[in-house]
């Protein structure tokens, strides 16, 4: 059988990859002058990959220590650092020389510790700290991988999120104010994103679905003075709303509408509907009743808005195929879903004008709209 012009680079990079399989080969590529830079490269790149679950928990450590927080003043000893956390200042100076290593700390001449520009950094990011303490729960689920594959019955994390099941009255309150508090604090990151991809020229009122506490509604009313919104989530997520929209002066503008998209009808009149990190939370099933009760909500003409993480589908996304898809996994509910999968279930729901630009921060949100026939 004769071999074609597009079999030949499948065919080529079959061959290279079978050598460069070989430990010999490896072994002479990072001594030959002219692969060893790229051996090299690999090598290093390989070994991060290797080494990542260690990072993260150096991260969780200091999260966990307070020690970005400690630093604020100034720099500080491990002695001084360890004394205040109770940890022995030889295991402090361990942490504090693998935070320096990941630029998240800087050393100075004299053996101290500072901030340095990404440790700033993260604390700056409104609830970032509360989803790296939260990850314990994640990151148990991920102590066995192959298990979590597998299937098991029960995961930490999906004790943690118990709202994507469909509970209702007999939701922990005490879960239920965690789950709202850290939604509310990363929402912000999420509607800073979804609100640089979107315009709401022309939209006159805004359903948003799953709004929580309504940290996103909160966003898209500064930004749109003008706009009527409706939140819609489960009773016993909404009332901190309340409190929300009265402080930012808003409770003239939003009505809240207490309520399970699975078991309710949707509130009626918006022209624009949102669906801010709720499609990824949920089986396609589930998505699917769901997107054709937006559909049926809307009036001819009428948007709706998705944002949320989503794979890479033929071009894979280290934020939604790695972080984000093991994530939903490991919540046992949902997935994260390519741009290419949620237009598919908005096409079959009715949609058209389905349009997907390229993110900002993949790591945060993707965005994309539709919109329902006139």
């Amino acid at each position: 059988m004769s071999e074609t012009a597009g079999d030949l680079p499948e065919w080529r990079g079959g061959w290279l990859n079978r050598l460069v399989a070989r430990p010999g080969f490896q072994s002479w590529a990072s001594k030959f002058p002219l692969t060893r830079r790229q051996a090299r490269k690999d090598g290093a790149v390989l070994f991060d990959v290797v080494q990542g679950f260690v990072q993260s928990q150096v991260l969780m450590a200091l999260v966990e220590l307070d020690i970005f927080r400690r630093l604020r003043g100034g720099a500080q000893s491990a002695e001084m650092l360890g004394r205040a956390t109770q940890i022995p200042t030889e295991r402090m100076q361990v942490l504090l020389q693998a935070a320096a290593a990941l630029k998240l700390l800087k050393r100075d001449r004299a053996g101290r510790f500072a901030l340095a520009r990404k440790g700033a950094a993260l604390m700056g990011v409104p609830g970032l700290d509360a989803m790296i303490r939260h990850h314990r729960a994640f990151y148990a689920d991920l102590a066995d991988p192959v298990g979590l594959l597998r299937g098991p019955a029960q995961t930490e994390l999906s004790d943690f999120w118990p709202y994507v099941f469909g509970a209702r009255g007999d939701i922990d309150p005490v879960v239920a104010e965690t789950y709202s508090d850290l939604m509310a604090k990363s929402q912000l990151l999420v509607a800073e994103d979804t609100l640089r991809a979107v315009s709401f020229k022309g939209a006159k009122h805004l359903l948003d679905i799953g709004g929580g506490t309504g940290a996103f509604l909160e966003a898209v009313g500064q930004a749109t003075p003008s706009l009527q919104m409706t939140l819609f989530d489960l009773p016993q997520v909404t009332p901190a709303a309340r409190a929300r929209f009265d402080a930012a002066g808003m409770s003239t503008r939003v009505q809240i509408c207490p309520g399970s998209f699975r078991d309710d009808p949707l509130p009626q009149g918006a022209d624009m509907i949102s669906l801010i990190r709720v499609l990824y939370d949920h089986a396609d099933e589930t998505i699917e009743a769901l997107l054709r009760a937006v559909y049926a909500a809307l009036p001819a003409g009428g948007r709706l808005l998705i944002s949320e993480p989503m794979g890479g589908g033929s071009a894979p996304d280290a934020a939604g195929d790695v972080y984000f898809a093991f994530y939903t996994m490991a919540m046992q509910t949902g997935r994260a879903r390519s741009p290419a999968e949620i237009t598919a279930l908005c096409k079959a729901a009715g949609f058209e004008k389905i349009h997907s630009p390229k993110p900002a921060r993949s790591f945060v949100t993707r965005v994309l709209t539709a919109q329902k026939p006139h």
